[in-house]
């Protein structure tokens, strides 16, 4: 296995943090293809031989795997939070529009059988990880938090807990508040990865995490959902805090000042991977 190290991550010099940054290529067996992935090893990891947890950290529907190392206003965040919570962190490829699910209309788009059967198998074949639930978190941003809700809900036998950063945690985008010519956009994405325009049509509805609070009651793993205030999710969000207080499912919900950008993102990590790194001390792993 051959490890590129990403480029511009070679003229810091002077940072404090000694994390690692791997970009490795992780094929995929259902979509006929090889995506790529960064990997963060904290400092930690060379100086022995115990397994690390692992956080998986997925981006925006517009966006890659590259775009938590290169976006944020912080280009260190990753690293820094890598090392201070001993964390091996995963940013997978999702695709523009991939929304981490299997595609019931586009068979070159399977992103919840890459993540769950293929990405985590490969990461726990090359890594001293801890290779059971009881290590391994999710979150992400926008679509990525949709999808880090969509994935441990539909298999909560792989994460132990999994957030949301201004997730677009209700796929009908009627409920979105946008403008008409973004409205317009969406619509067709969704119709090449969905096969429906209504945004109302059961597709939609079985696919969004906002429905699926029954199961997440079900699963109990802990949840860390926030959202900015100027965010076009906001209302979405909401509609889940309160169907989860509702039926009485624990989770952190949080609306801080921001909109739809990395500045808020950039912000709201650390908050997860606190809360995420209390549940794996509880866990033992940590």
């Amino acid at each position: 296995m051959k490890y590129l190290l990403l480029p511009f991550f070679c003229l810091i010099t002077s940072i404090a943090f000694a994390a690692r940054v791997d970009s490795i290529d992780v094929p995929s067996a259902v979509m006929k293809q090889t995506y790529k992935a960064a990997v963060v090893l904290p400092d930690g990891y060379a100086k022995g031989n115990n397994p690390f947890p692992v956080m998986y950290l997925l981006h925006g529907g517009g966006g890659h795997f590259r775009d938590w190392l290169q976006q944020t206003p912080d280009k260190t965040l990753v690293h820094r939070l890598a090392d201070q919570y001993g964390l091996i962190i995963v940013m997978p490829e999702g695709e523009t529009f991939g929304w981490y699910m299997d595609s019931p209309h586009d068979a070159g788009s399977k992103f919840e059988t890459y993540i769950t059967k293929e990405v985590i198998q490969k990461i726990d074949a090359t890594y001293r990880t801890v290779r059971s639930n009881k290590g391994r978190v999710i979150t992400g941003l926008s679509m990525g938090g949709h999808g880090a809700l969509y994935l441990a809900t539909r298999n909560p036998q792989l994460f132990c807990a999994a957030g949301s950063m201004s997730g677009a945690v209700d796929m009908n985008w009627s409920n979105w508040k946008i403008n008409t010519d973004f409205a317009k956009n969406v619509q067709e994405r969704f119709f090449k990865l969905l096969g429906a325009n209504d945004p109302f049509n059961e597709v939609y509805f079985n696919n969004s995490v906002v429905n699926m609070v029954a199961a997440m009651k079900k699963n109990a793993l802990p949840l860390v959902i926030d959202c900015g205030v100027d965010d076009f999710l906001l209302e979405p969000n909401r509609q889940l805090h309160q169907q989860l207080v509702y039926n009485k499912t624990p989770h952190d919900y949080t609306e801080r000042p921001g909109g739809h950008t990395w500045d808020y993102w950039g912000n709201s990590l650390p908050y997860h991977v606190l809360f995420f790194s209390k549940v794996l001390k509880g866990n033992g792993v940590l």
